[in-house]
């Protein structure tokens, strides 16, 4: 029995010891091995042009038939503009019908849109409208006395004593449409300096004339006087004379527009 249990410590004591199993250690970077370079920070987004998403805008003046003024112009697209512009002018002048002296003054006074489609680079047709036409001619008429003038195709002599006198306008439509053709862009493309060359037409209506007289005129002799705002034979000719007026003028329904101007835009 005490043979076994000393063979027993001795199998024991002559045991291999058990292995130990070294736990799992994380690399640790070497020290000496390159750094891995950060991520270059992305590039940042070009700056706007200072043009861009801006309206092309261009302003000039002008010279036409319709008178001195100026216009500005947007670009709608690249073939299209709309424009807006104005134009004054006054003009005097004197002159005689059936015996009556006439000092007029055309007057001038417009404003405009128009919507401008280019075709062949920079020619253009241009529909719009005059959304103020001031237009008209005011005169002041005058017969010195003693001196005979005719109204509606009866003779008469300015009194003397109360020689005639009066006043006449011409006036049109407040509103006019009007077509221009031409060459020219107030808002080029490429460039910042511009010309144009425009002709067309505005429809201004028949001219509406009205004329008014005071006074007294006698007849041919000169012996019998009437005065003109109470006499309805007087009347009832300035009437008709007047009317001759508007059929004289019927015909000027279109006026004509031609204007040159230069430009710059911005």
């Amino acid at each position: 029995m005490r043979t076994v249990s000393v063979f027993a410590v001795l199998l024991l004591v002559n045991l291999p010891a058990p292995r130990r199993v070294a736990a799992a250690v994380p690399d640790t970077p070497d020290s000496s091995a390159a750094p891995v370079p950060a991520a270059a920070p992305a590039a940042a987004a070009p700056a706007k042009a200072s043009s861009e998403g801006r309206i092309p805008i261009g302003v000039g003046v002008k010279v036409s038939t319709l008178g001195i003024g100026g216009e500005v112009a947007l670009a709608v697209s690249h073939r299209s503009n709309v424009r807006f512009g104005f134009n004054a002018f006054s003009y005097g002048h004197t002159f005689d019908k059936d015996g009556v002296t006439y000092k007029g003054t055309l007057g001038l006074r417009s404003a405009q849109a128009t919507y401008d489609l280019f075709f062949l680079k920079e020619f253009h047709i241009s529909p719009g409208i005059l959304i103020y036409n001031g237009n008209k001619v005011t005169a002041n008429a005058s017969v010195p006395g003693g001196q005979s003038f005719t109204l509606s195709g009866t003779n008469y002599v300015s009194d003397t004593a109360d020689p005639v006198t009066g006043t006449g306008t011409l006036t049109v439509y407040k509103a006019a449409p009007m077509l221009l053709v031409g060459f020219g862009n107030l808002v080029p493309r490429s460039r910042h300096f511009s010309t144009s060359l425009e002709i067309g037409a505005a429809y201004q209506g028949p001219p509406r004339v009205t004329l008014n007289l005071s006074g007294s005129a006698c007849d041919s002799t000169g012996l019998f006087c009437r005065s003109i705002s109470s006499d309805p034979t007087i009347q009832a000719n300035v009437v008709s004379e007047q009317a001759k007026l508007n059929k004289s003028a019927s015909p000027y329904k279109f006026y004509p527009v031609i204007s040159f101007g230069v430009g710059f835009k911005f």
